[in-house]
C-alpha cells in the first residue's frame, strides 16, 4: 500500500470545502477521509448524502486518475449512485475504494463510507469516464 505524501488539498475546489483528504493511493484501493462539520452537515445536523456522494467520487476519480496516462487523459465522473446505511452528526469518515472494472475508456469503482467504529455509513458505486485531455 502506497501511503499518500502529506500534501495540499488544491484550494479552491469541493475538496478543501468539504475537508477531503486522500490518505492511501494504490492501483486497487483508495481511502480518503472527511469531517463530519457544518460544511458536510444538512440541515438537520447530519451528514448530507450528497457530501457522502461527493467524497465517493472523488475517491473514485482519484483512483482512476492514478490508473491512467495523466499527462493525455483525464478522470470524470459519468454515474454514481449511493445508498445512505447510517446517519452520522460529528467525527470523521473515511472512504475506501476498490476498482471493480478497469477498462480503457471506463472504471467502476466500489467506495464503502464508515464511521470511526467502521460502522456503515453509505455504500456506494460511481463509474469513471477515461477522456483524452
Amino acid at each position: 500500500m502506497k501511503k499518500v505524501a502529506a500534501r495540499p488539498v488544491p484550494k479552491d475546489t469541493l475538496m478543501e470545502a468539504l475537508g477531503i483528504k486522500i490518505v492511501e493511493l494504490d492501483q486497487e484501493r483508495v481511502v480518503a477521509t472527511m469531517p463530519v462539520m457544518e460544511a458536510t452537515r444538512q440541515p438537520f445536523g447530519m451528514l448530507h448524502g450528497g457530501a457522502s456522494v461527493a467524497l465517493a467520487e472523488t475517491v473514485a476519480s482519484v483512483g482512476t486518475f492514478n490508473l491512467i496516462d495523466q499527462a493525455n487523459q483525464r478522470a470524470v465522473g459519468l454515474e454514481i449512485n449511493a445508498n445512505h446505511i447510517r446517519g452520522k452528526r460529528d467525527g470523521i469518515v473515511t472512504a475506501v475504494g476498490t476498482p471493480l472494472h478497469k477498462g480503457r475508456t471506463t472504471m467502476v469503482w466500489d467506495i464503502k463510507i464508515m464511521d470511526e467504529e467502521e460502522k456503515l455509513i453509505c455504500v456506494s458505486r460511481c463509474t469513471i469516464a477515461v477522456i483524452n485531455a
